[in-house]
């Protein structure tokens, strides 16, 4: 080791020096073209770009679903589709953060499945989240309400009092017309 300083052997320090400067720049354009839906930055090949890009939202799709099961599970496989669509354009915010703003989003156009509907209100009743700041869990009793889905938070714990109605079953129909519950329509012949 030589008798010179670290900062010294490194060479110029970041104030000051005008390559730093267009480095930030350079990267702060990469990030926003990989997460935040910005333009490719000049001198990237579009193509392994958008492969990266996709793969990022895959990655941030599965870190969602963990914390959200129960609206990824319902959407099944539009899942990766639906997030990818919906988070394409926006940066994170956080896994949990990501999903909340994507239930809601659905519940708005009436496209949030029942079983993410009650996931939603049971969020909602148990934290205060108001979109902007990270969510903080609720002091008071509160009562949430999603896509028919009630929920009520009284000294910390969450019950689900009503579930969102579920779309009716589709019976078999036997050869007679009738609805056959018994699902015997494929072995009972006339």
């Amino acid at each position: 080791m030589t008798g010179t300083s670290p900062s010294a052997a490194d060479g110029p320090t970041a104030a000051g020096d005008p390559t730093t400067g267009r480095l930030a720049r350079r990267q702060a354009e990469l990030v926003a073209a990989l997460v935040a839906g910005g333009p490719p930055p000049p001198g990237f090949a579009p193509a392994p770009l958008a492969a990266t890009r996709a793969a990022l939202l895959r990655k941030r799709a599965g870190e969602v679903a963990r914390h959200w099961p129960l609206l990824a599970a319902c959407l099944g496989v539009d899942w990766p589709a639906t997030f990818a669509g919906w988070a394409a354009n926006r940066p994170t915010l956080g896994s949990l953060r990501d999903g909340w703003d994507l239930a809601r989003a659905l519940r708005e156009r009436g496209a949030l499945p029942p079983a993410g509907a009650e996931e939603l209100a049971a969020r909602e009743a148990g934290l205060r989240y108001d979109g902007r700041r990270a969510p903080r869990p609720r002091r008071l009793p509160a009562v949430a309400r999603a896509g028919g889905a009630v929920a009520v938070q009284i000294a910390g714990r969450v019950r689900l009092l009503r579930p969102a109605p579920r779309p009716p079953a589709a019976h078999p129909v036997g050869g007679d017309g009738v609805p056959d519950a018994a699902g015997s329509a494929a072995w009972i012949s006339d």
